[in-house]
């Protein structure tokens, strides 16, 4: 600390104390300014600022405990220390209030004149250089648009820039407070990370996940988290920047198609369709109706609505109509009270009760009874139920979403199925394709599926041969994505090589597409994405293999060698 660097102001009225002391400072080298009384004092602040003032308690007539007033609101870094003859407390009391550093009393020896002068130009420096830190950081934190959140070595919040009030709806209030305990309008996935981050010391980082800002809006954020260490090594808290990759996730959905969404599998325009489709309904309350073949993936559907909703938070509770009896159904749907019918010998809760505030996904809806039905419109148009075996009606807010594989309209028209129940289901109808609808998925199903079992099996498999993808190609696929995954699950059973090949595929497949062995090489078949091969890129493809080529044109052996003949007769 170099002396010369600071300048210190001397305020008393007797002229001695002001010509004695002032050459003790300048002595150690420091830049001395005097004034006999408050309005000199303030003429000197006027023109420059000072690190320290020396001011005594009693001025001719005023009072120094005004000037250190004056002092502090001019320049609250200066250090004040005061000057007095006679100390006493309450003066003393108002002095610290006002911000004095520290208090001399007359007579005033040279040793203890440099050192409390010294102690208060060195708390100055400390304080201005905290400042300088703070003010630097602020500056960062107002230029960053990522949002940053910091917490103290206790876990409490300690700054947060107004990008991270936004998003994460903190608010100066919480400024001290722990940050496990702050009610956010999130779902706490960061709040959480940042406080591991503190207590393993370890950096953390979340990569696009899905999250809340403070109107309910879901955003797609990703997150970094690093301890902030001192220079002794010491953890003095943690730093996390969450940026907002919303706008970006929407212009790489704009720009290209999507392969997955929410475990669904497709990059074809039905799929495309589909994908959004399910983002503009995940936010509306409203009821949805999903109609598919058996297969297509109507539970992956509705999981997907579930999850990128606003009830992504509660439960998803799953009930299959057509696995239940009437009774049954009716237990597990709205539950029932102990005596309600025999064997009924506990309370039970039912599936409406366990998705209260969540969504309650109805399988085969198609298949519930006239009884069911009726109970379950009075759901959908009340919000309330009454437990079997109870009478009390209990409100529960659960959004429904149905699904079927018959044509419920149809149901309608021959009175097996309420025509007030079906426009409460069919509010938002959500048509899945069919396989045989988007063959273009094949590939990225197939890879999909490939992976999964690889993990399952623990195999290394990478693909299929050309000749088994040309049969998936020409299948008709009755039972859709779910019958084509339980053909690469055994085809990855049977597999012994790296490559699942035209063998390792169900028998059942391969017997579906042999036709009458009547039936001409180039008999039309199930619609295909890709043309039908001829008898001569067959035996090509399956290195001269009769019987191969007869499994994959779909045809007899004997079909087969009859046009070999024929060619050879010409």
């Amino acid at each position: 600390m170099q002396p010369s660097s600071f300048r210190i102001l001397l305020v008393d009225d007797e002229e001695g104390i002001r010509f004695t002391l002032g050459c003790l400072l300048k002595k150690e080298g420091f830049r001395v300014e005097v004034a006999a009384g408050r309005g000199e004092a303030l003429a000197l602040l006027a023109a420059a600022p000072f690190d320290l003032a020396l001011v005594d308690i009693m001025l001719a007539g005023e009072s120094g405990i005004g000037l250190l007033g004056d002092i502090k609101s001019m320049y609250p870094s200066t250090q004040v220390i005061m000057i007095t003859g006679r100390p006493e407390v309450d003066t003393a009391a108002e002095a610290v209030r006002l911000g004095a550093f520290d208090y001399l009393t007359k007579p005033i020896r040279h040793e203890t004149l440099m050192a409390v002068s010294r102690h208060a130009l060195s708390a100055k420096k400390m304080n201005d250089e905290r400042e300088l830190y703070r003010a630097n950081l602020d500056a960062i934190f107002r230029t960053v648009t990522d949002s940053i959140v910091m917490v103290d070595r206790e876990g409490c919040l300690a700054q947060f820039n107004a990008a991270a009030g936004h998003l994460c709806g903190l608010n100066g209030d919480m400024i001290g407070m722990d940050l496990a305990a702050l009610n956010l309008s999130c779902n706490g996935m960061c709040a959480a990370t940042l406080l591991e981050t503190l207590r393993r010391n370890v950096p953390q980082e979340l990569r696009r996940f899905e999250c809340r800002n403070r109107e309910g809006k879901p955003r797609v954020a990703s997150f970094t988290s690093t301890p902030v260490v001192d220079a002794d090594g010491t953890v003095d808290g943690a730093v996390a920047v969450i940026r907002d990759e919303t706008r970006l996730v929407d212009l790489e959905r704009s720009l290209r198609t999507r392969s997955t969404y929410h475990n669904i599998v497709g990059n074809s325009a039905p799929m495309q369709r589909l994908f959004a489709l399910i983002e503009a309904l995940a936010d509306v309350p409203t009821t949805v109706l999903i109609n598919g073949e058996s297969g297509t993936g109507k539970e992956l559907v509705a999981a997907a609505l579930h999850a990128t909703g606003a009830r992504s938070g509660g439960p998803f509770v799953k009930v299959n109509c057509s696995a239940l009896s009437e009774s049954l159904l009716e237990s597990e749907l709205f539950g029932h009270v102990r005596g309600a019918f025999t064997g009924a010998i506990a309370d039970k809760v039912g599936r409406f009760q366990k998705a209260h505030g969540g969504t309650l996904f109805l399988d085969e809806i198609g298949d519930i009874s006239s009884a069911v039905q009726m109970r379950l419109l009075r759901v959908l148009q009340e919000s309330e139920f009454e437990r079997v075996g109870e009478s009390t009606p209990l409100r529960v807010d659960v959004r429904i979403i149905a699904a079927t594989n018959q044509n419920l309209a149809d149901k309608v028209s021959q009175g097996t199925f309420r025509q007030d129940l079906f426009y409460r289901l069919n509010v938002v109808r959500v048509v899945l394709p069919a396989l045989r609808e988007r063959l273009d998925d094949l590939e990225p199903l197939v890879a999909h599926f490939i992976a999964k079992f690889n993990v399952k099996f623990g195999r290394d498999i990478t693909g299929v041969s050309s000749d088994a993808m040309a049969v998936f190609h020409r299948h008709d696929w009755p039972g859709n994505v779910r019958e084509l995954e339980h053909a690469i699950e055994h085809a990855s059973i049977l597999c012994k090589s790296d490559i699942i090949s035209l063998s390792d595929l169900p028998q059942d497949l391969l017997d579906s597409l042999r036709a009458d062995d009547a039936s001409p090489v180039d008999a039309p078949v199930a619609p295909s994405s890709r043309p039908p091969l001829t008898l001569e890129e067959a035996l090509v493809m399956t290195g001269g293999n009769k019987s191969r080529a007869a499994d994959l044109l779909g045809i007899s052996r004997r079909t087969v060698y009859r046009h070999l003949e024929e060619c050879q007769s010409k």
